[in-house]
């Protein structure tokens, strides 16, 4: 740092000040520090601002899956969302599992985040301690938590399969399944299961049949693997109820290859609005859940809780429905 002081014709403090973006020191001469830093090949070791501030500059995140669009588009918002701020995101994929959830939280919190984002509200109650012994602020999302620890931005993926099998009965679609992950292995999954089951009872449909696709995360394959464990038995049915439009888009494939006509002889519906479903041919039926739109409440959170605000927000995005020609 003194060795950028010399060149730049500064003092070392205000070399500091100007690599950490401190506004108190001119656009300019940033500008200038950050030239000849990157020049001489200096990074800012922040170690020691750490430790006198206690304030790292990043926020923590979990997400099941880095190869889930949905959660890529979540973070994706939440990162477009804090530009411009100086928090950076520091990333942790956690595999579905509540287990692993735990070990990436505590590899998360060694690294003294400010705030930590976790995708889902089922947690261990070992995870549940740690957080609550960090005292920094905690955000749930995609679920809407019915024991928050602290704010919530999510949408019911219970409601948001209501959407799904209410369009299908008032198309005459009766004899429903579910294709999801095995129970256990997917929480957002098993609470889209349970609302496809209640939505139909509640409209007096028969019994939805439930298929066990596999462990998440369950993918195109296992849709079309699913179809295949019917076989025939397909035929008793009016619409196949997918927990993602992948999973749709790999059961939709395998139909046509059985030469089912899709709508005719059987719907099949999605979720999540991935890109997939929008390409396909026929276009996919599915729910938007405003995966993009959650990241940025997330930052707008974030950005009122670094500016002093301290009560909690319950944020629910909501989902719309989005037909498409597969019912």
């Amino acid at each position: 740092m003194r060795d950028v002081a010399r060149v730049v014709g500064k003092s070392p403090m205000t070399v500091s000040r100007a690599l950490r973006g401190d506004t108190t020191v001119s656009a300019k001469t940033r500008a200038l520090v950050r030239q000849n830093a990157d020049e001489m090949g200096y990074v800012y070791d922040s170690t020691a601002h750490v430790f006198r501030t206690q304030k790292s500059g990043f926020v923590a995140v979990t997400v099941p899956s880095i190869n889930n669009a949905n959660f890529a588009e979540t973070f994706r918002g939440l990162s477009d969302g804090l530009e411009g701020t100086g928090m950076q995101l520091l990333l942790g994929s956690t595999n579905y599992s509540v287990d692993k959830e735990l070990e990436v939280v505590r590899q998360l919190l060694a690294r003294n985040p400010e705030a930590i984002v976790l995708t889902g509200g089922t947690h261990l109650p070992q995870t549940r301690r740690l957080l609550e012994k960090a005292q920094i602020p905690v955000i749930e999302i995609w679920d809407l938590a019915s024991d928050p620890l602290g704010h919530v931005v999510g949408f019911s993926n219970a409601d948001a399969m209501s959407k799904i099998v209410h369009d299908l009965a008032e198309n005459g679609r009766r004899k429903l399944a579910f294709i999801g992950a095995s129970e256990g292995s997917d929480m957002r999954g098993s609470a889209r299961r349970e609302g496809v089951i209640a939505a139909a009872q509640s409209l007096g449909l028969p019994e939805v049949r439930v298929i066990d696709a596999g462990f998440a995360p369950v993918s195109m394959r296992h849709g079309m693997r699913a179809v295949q464990k019917l076989g025939q038995a397909i035929k008793q049915l009016d619409a196949l109820v997918c927990v993602s439009d992948p999973v749709a888009f790999g059961a939709l494939n395998e139909c046509r290859r059985m030469g089912i006509n899709i709508p005719q002889d059987l719907a099949i519906t999605g979720f999540g609005n991935f890109e997939v479903a929008t390409v396909s041919s026929p276009s996919i039926t599915t729910v938007n859940v405003h995966a993009n739109q959650i990241g940025r409440k997330v930052a707008n959170v974030l950005q009122d809780i670094f500016a002093g605000q301290i009560d909690a927000q319950w944020i629910d995005v909501g989902s719309t429905l989005v037909r498409g020609e597969t019912v």
